[in-house]
């Protein structure tokens, strides 16, 4: 992919961000709020900015994203930045698969570039039985025609020389399941990317706007209540993030979702050392996943802090026990400095897999429940999301997806896929 730019030196940059050169020009915000709109997407998150691009681009439907705080604020900006498929249901991990090839297209699919690193994600093992639960799932994935490997000491040596997988250490490693298109992408570069092309084909993304309520007749809504006035809509869906239960609440629609911290970190820059995305469980619920960024740091995350909040606030026993999984992984980082921390807050449901469906009106849908997948997932939510807004039809990709399995039973007990996939 190639944008033709014009060349500035530093001093000329700056000379333009003052002198407002003509080059410089917004790239979503500037829209005016209209008065109806065939979809109102709450929320300009990654999924609800990718279903808007996929709304007007595969469907030729106007549409609104309305966002209370900022583009790119909540969720998209506070993750890990990895993507992967390897996942042992068939729910997920074809759905996961699905969104794995959209990363592989989507720099040039979007005309701007996110940064997707097929660097690897190692899923280490460190006994006999994980070694054999990583060969259930991968033997899974293989079935459904998705990429792993299953690697003994010698060939993780050869995947991962930074590792020192025979050195001595309280947990041995006895092998890992690798999948080598999993890795990295940029998270602030998804929503950018996501918000200046929906705005190209004419989404309406307007910021500082909150929806607090919606008006309906009967069985079908009308439209939503914002702080800057009523908005009439044929269509509306809600893609909230960690704030999920709010929504609920406000329609009068109890969900099975709580909200949950998830803490991570990354460190001050350092040398290039680790080329691949290392996940290590360890005996005592610790657990530690790893990669480094383009600009040298460690970017580290670990478990969920355990109890429903909405603080976004650091956990110090959380980030210690990341801490000590990254020092017994490599010693040699024991000195580095974390540069800063943050929180996501995530809807987790109880079977670990998320609901796309509709809420409470025939008319309303709901986008929710990503528990540790909403980056990775957000190509293919956008698509098949758009498609259930679109026609009212659930794409079979997502039908798993559906609201009333918690009522009828038929759950996806993938509750370990997140980060940390199942070992079973």
């Amino acid at each position: 992919m190639s944008i033709a730019t014009p060349r500035y030196s530093a001093w000329s940059l700056l000379r333009a961000r003052f002198a407002g050169d003509g080059y410089w020009r917004p790239l979503w915000t500037g829209r005016r709020l209209q008065s109806s709109y065939d979809v109102v997407v709450v929320g300009a998150g990654g999924h609800g900015l990718a279903t808007a691009y996929h709304l007007a681009r595969d469907h030729g439907l106007r549409v609104a994203v309305l966002e209370k705080r900022l583009v790119g604020y909540g969720n998209v900006g506070r993750n890990t930045t990895i993507v992967r498929s390897n996942y042992l249901l068939p729910e997920n991990h074809y759905f996961y698969e699905d969104s794995l090839r959209r990363w592989e297209t989507l720099s040039r699919d979007l005309n701007y570039n996110v940064m997707y690193s097929p660097r690897g994600v190692v899923d280490l093992a460190l006994s006999d039985d994980d070694l054999a639960g990583m060969a259930r799932r991968g033997n899974a994935m293989r079935l459904a025609g998705i990429d792993c490997e299953l690697l003994d000491l010698g060939a993780l040596e050869r995947f991962c020389p930074e590792l020192e997988p025979r050195r001595e250490r309280r947990f041995p490693i006895v092998g890992a399941l690798v999948q080598r298109r999993g890795g990295t992408v940029r998270h602030d570069a998804v929503a950018w990317g996501y918000a200046r092309a929906a705005s190209a084909l004419g989404v309406d993304i307007i910021e500082d706007c909150e929806v607090t309520g919606v008006h309906s007749t009967g069985s079908v809504a009308t439209g939503v209540e914002t702080s800057r006035g009523r908005v009439r809509a044929e269509r509306i869906l809600f893609a909230t993030a960690g704030h999920t239960g709010l929504i609920g609440r406000m329609l009068g629609v109890p969900l099975p979702v709580e909200t949950h911290l998830l803490q991570a970190m990354v460190s001050e820059p350092i040398k290039p050392f680790l080329h691949t995305v290392v996940v290590y469980v360890f005996p005592g619920h610790g657990e530690t996943y790893i990669c480094q960024s383009d600009r040298g740091g460690l970017v580290m995350g670990g478990h969920l802090d355990g109890f429903p909040s909405y603080t976004r606030e650091g956990r110090w026993d959380r980030l210690e026990e990341v801490v000590e999984g990254a020092v017994e992984l490599f010693p040699s980082v024991g000195g580095v400095r974390i540069l800063r921390q943050w929180a996501g807050t995530n809807d987790m449901t109880m079977d670990g897999s998320p609901i796309i469906d509709r809420l409470r009106y025939d008319n309303v849908y709901v986008n929710a429940g990503w528990c540790y997948g909403g980056f990775k997932a957000i190509p293919a939510s956008g698509a098949a999301c758009a498609t259930l807004v679109a026609t009212g039809t659930a794409p079979d990709l997502i039908r798993g997806f559906r609201l009333s399995r918690f009522a009828t039973g038929h759950l996806l007990d993938e509750r370990g896929g997140g980060p940390f996939p199942v070992r079973l």
